[in-house]
């Protein structure tokens, strides 16, 4: 292991804590300190953890709130829609 590779690593560190992206940064401290340590650095990969994305990522399915009501369904003999040409003002 060479100097030149700890000190890249320390300066991406310093670099991602300036930009405010603490995760990266503690993956990055856990890389060099593995490193440091002789243990396997492996991949910057992982698999995220239920709700990491976001509101309802884990979610397979989608559930409507409580208490709605579907919306009844229209009368398929009625018209749908506007005719067409000139209107009326």
């Amino acid at each position: 292991m060479t100097r030149d590779v700890i000190e890249a690593l320390e300066s991406e560190i310093a670099r991602a804590v300036a930009d405010g992206d603490e995760a990266f940064a503690d993956i990055l401290r856990e890389r060099l300190a593995a490193m440091r340590e002789g243990r396997p650095t492996g991949s910057l990969l992982r698999r995220l953890q239920p709700g990491e994305l976001g509101q309802d990522a884990d979610s397979q399915g989608r559930e409507p709130p409580e208490g709605w009501v579907r919306p009844a369904r229209p009368d398929p003999m009625t018209r749908v829609h506007k005719p067409a040409g000139r209107r009326s003002d």
